[in-house]
């Protein structure tokens, strides 16, 4: 069960656990309680096998063909695993129970938890959110106790984390296996416990870190904190994203890399003072815990923690140290003590990122030392390993395989490790000595700043990312793809080298070619093969990676942009014009679907209302475009956010107005007016679930595109005010019935039916994120808008959706 160097025995086991924790917490987590019946049934039938191995070891059992007793001994250890996780996973959703019930009800609850994450800004509204650790819940004046989490978003100072708190507000069920059962929005909540003595340290440092950055260039403000602590709450959207493009958003995410890097600064300490194995132990051990306590216990975090706390045992034991075992027994403990991990993308990256060094890494540094010399390909091989196990996973959330990867992370690789040594040491520093942590900050910013450099620059070359397609089947062709390009370059090489071969063999080859016909006939089979291949990957992968659809029709005239849990809606005016309906969240995919699109100028653009997912990507939208005009919502919030909006259209010189029912325009070959424009006020709040009104206050459009096509965008109307959008429209005897609708909120369960029925549309467009955390769109709106004859078009599984009419009929095309 192993390979020369690699021990594989604990594979199996891990594996089981993870397909089984998988399972258990998805929706078909009712199966629990029959797998670890099944696992009991094996458990027994191994055990007796085991059992009569142990009798009769003096029995041959290979040329039997029986399975040996290693063989059983690992299928028991496996079986053993399955149960284990069914268990947890059975008494944690029987704890969690009263909670669910109270989420599915969508009841009005009191919470009591612990606060187990950083804030975040709010997916909408101005808020924060974080993730409380419910302790107990209180329905209709009756309290249970149970466990679960629950993400909370706030208005307010965010409590810090560690600190106990209570909540009041009404719950909404998440969907299975988001890693939290429910959501809910509060006013300011208040601290009722104070975070530990410990978190409580870690709260300054961090604080203070901040403080002492603050100064910095705006790179060094966001990726010094984040790699020395991994907080990139200052990350600037554009290096976020160029970070992504390139696959560097390691440097930020705290996991086993920054681990190593701690692990090895005071190992090289330890054996600088000579400090004997036990004092190292203890010492590796306290530092490791203070640094999960400072980086904060993310499933990433987690992992590299038990991962390392195995490798210590080893060392306290005397054995030595394996990678392999020990990232499978510290993945194997923690799936049992929390199955969920399964299906969190940080977890599983960071085992799929730690088992690809562990196994690719030095066959691959072996295969390219003749070539590159022993540096230079341990360099190339550490990123290429790392990349070749995580893309397959990598494509669920983005897909997109960065061609630009391998050579980014070998040249920002030097500067990572000074930057995050001199980041954690301007933290230690900076609540005692400002300005000496400044001075340290600055130095850890140098290095940041190359890293930013390598990032911007190869995230900004043509081709940087080839599109493939998402989901589970881009995910297994990309896999497919990985593993025969290895099987590729890790076959046994020709006996002296591959060097040595091409420099010898190939002009021998050759002479041997030109005195042979059948050796010229073999050549030039092979370069045709090779031709043809090259322009399958140069034309055809591209194409294909495209899927589900092709180029942009020529003639299209409506387009929902891919943006992501967002809205983008694009109505063409001219050649390369159009009115643009929002801008996506913060991000370049509004800006990468109007390049696709071939929109070089915004006669208007109109945003809906200030949330960030449909503001956060203006930059991207303004960028190298020319922007005639922009039409705002009249209800400035979140007010920072509203700022922050108008300040860069000010800057980009774009005229800003306020929208107002009934203005109107014609641009290009299309006409543009506005429905209605007028929220509650910011005080009352209105129906919008953020509370502060600014969905019910959207600009609500109407358009006709130059072949007649009626459009309408709702942006994110509540039911009221998609009520008070239907009356105004009876009362002013619009006609009824239209060709295109853009589906209120992505698809929320707050939808008219009056509304739905009067606009009865051919064909109902929702921007809606694959990955959202809010059940969007619900099956409810879904059926609304079906219930009235339209086809509903969806972005999250459509790609980019496009409309053409051709011959009076609707066309489709996903891009």
């Amino acid at each position: 069960m192993s390979t020369p160097g690699v021990d594989l025995r604990l594979v199996p086991s891990v594996l089981a656990a993870a397909v089984t924790a998988w399972l258990v917490t998805g929706p078909a987590r009712a199966v629990a309680p029959v797998a670890a019946l099944v696992g009991v049934a094996v458990l027994v039938v191994l055990g007796a096998l085991a059992l009569a191995y142990g009798r009769s070891r003096a029995r041959d059992t290979a040329g039997t063909g029986a399975p040996g007793p290693g063989v059983v001994a690992h299928a028991l250890l496996a079986a053993v695993c399955v149960v284990a996780v069914c268990a947890g996973a059975a008494v944690q959703t029987d704890r969690q129970a009263p909670l669910a019930e109270a989420a599915s009800d969508g009841a009005l609850a009191h919470l009591t938890g612990r606060v187990v994450s950083e804030p975040r800004p709010a997916v909408f509204g101005g808020g924060r959110r974080w993730v409380l650790a419910v302790g107990s819940v209180t329905v209709r004046g009756a309290t249970a106790g149970t466990t679960g989490q629950v993400e909370v978003t706030a208005t307010g100072p965010a409590p810090r984390f560690g600190a106990v708190v209570e909540v009041s507000g009404v719950l909404r069920a998440a969907p299975s296996g988001d890693g939290v059962l429910a959501r809910t929005t509060s006013g300011p909540v208040a601290e009722r416990e104070s975070p530990g003595a410990l978190l409580r340290g870690t709260h300054v440092l961090r604080a203070a870190l901040l403080d002492v950055t603050e100064p910095l260039s705006p790179q060094a403000r966001g990726l010094v904190p984040g790699v020395a602590v991994g907080d990139t709450s200052r990350l600037p959207p554009d290096l976020d994203e160029a970070m992504r493009t390139t696959s560097l958003t390691h440097v930020t995410a705290v996991s086993g890399g920054h681990f190593a890097i701690v692990v090895a600064t005071l190992t090289a300490l330890c054996a600088l003072l000579r400090a004997p194995r036990w004092v190292r132990v203890v010492a590796v051990g306290a530092v490791a815990l203070g640094f999960v306590a400072l980086v904060r216990p993310e499933p990433s975090v987690l992992r590299a923690a038990w991962t390392c706390a195995f490798a210590l045992l080893g060392l306290a034991l005397g054995r030595p140290s394996a990678g392999l075992p020990a990232l499978a027994g510290a993945a194997t403990v923690l799936l049992v003590v929390d199955p969920w991990l399964a299906r969190s993308y940080g977890f599983v990256l960071s085992c799929a990122a730690t088992a690809g060094l562990v196994l690719l890494a030095g066959p691959l540094a072996r295969r390219l030392t003749p070539w590159t010399g022993r540096p230079l390909a341990f360099g190339l091989a550490v990123p290429w390993a790392a990349q070749a196990a995580c893309g397959p996973v990598l494509v669920l959330l983005d897909p997109r395989v960065p061609l630009t990867s391998v050579p980014a992370n070998l040249l920002a690789a030097p500067a990572l490790v000074p930057a995050t040594v001199l980041g954690l040491v301007a933290t230690l520093l900076a609540p005692w000595f400002p300005g000496a942590a400044h001075a340290v900050a600055w130095l850890a910013g140098v290095g940041t700043a190359w890293i930013a450099a390598v990032a911007r620059g190869f995230a900004g070359l043509p081709g940087a990312a080839l599109p493939w397609p998402g989901g589970v089947g881009g995910a297994l062709a990309l896999g497919l793809v990985t593993a025969a390009l290895l099987a590729v370059v890790l076959r046994r090489s020709p006996r002296h080298g591959w060097p040595r071969a091409w420099r010898e063999g190939l002009p021998r080859a050759l002479r041997r070619a030109r005195r042979s016909v059948r050796r010229r006939r073999t050549a030039a089979l092979v370069a045709g093969l090779g031709a043809a291949a090259l322009g399958v990957v140069i034309v055809a992968v591209p194409r294909l990676a495209a899927l589900p659809g092709a180029a942009v029709p020529a003639d299209w005239q409506v387009a929902a942009c891919d943006v992501g849990q967002g809205d983008a809606l694009v109505v063409r005016t001219g050649t390369a014009s159009a009115v643009v309906v929002d801008a996506g969240p913060d991000g370049a995919a509004a800006g990468r679907c109007l390049d696709r699109l071939g929109v070089t100028r915004v006669d208007l653009l109109v945003l809906s209302h200030f949330h960030a997912d449909h503001v956060g990507g203006l930059a991207a939208v303004l960028d190298g475009r020319e922007v005639a005009a922009a039409l705002v919502s009249p209800l400035d919030a979140p007010e920072e956010q509203a700022a922050r909006v108008r300040a860069q259209l000010a800057d980009a010189a774009v005229p800003v107005r306020t929208a107002a029912a009934g203005d109107h325009g014609a641009p290009g070959d299309a006409r543009w007016r506005v429905l209605g424009a007028a929220g509650p006020a910011p005080a009352s709040g209105g129906s919008s679930p953020e509370g502060d009104g600014a969905n019910d206050a959207s600009v609500a459009l109407a358009l006709t595109t130059a072949s007649g096509l009626d459009v309408v965008a709702l942006g994110d109307l509540e039911e009221p005010g998609q009520e008070a959008l239907r009356r105004a429209l009876q009362q002013g005897r619009a006609a009824a019935g239209v060709d295109v609708v853009k589906m209120a909120h992505h698809g929320s369960r707050s939808q008219s039916s009056g509304l739905a029925g009067w606009l009865a549309p051919r064909v109902t467009l929702v921007s809606v994120g694959a990955d959202n955390t809010y059940g969007h769109p619900t099956d409810a709106a879904l059926g609304l808008y079906e219930a009235t004859g339209s086809a509903v078009v969806r972005t999250d599984e459509c790609g980019t959706a496009v409309l053409v009419e051709r011959d009076g009929a609707l066309a489709l095309a996903c891009v």
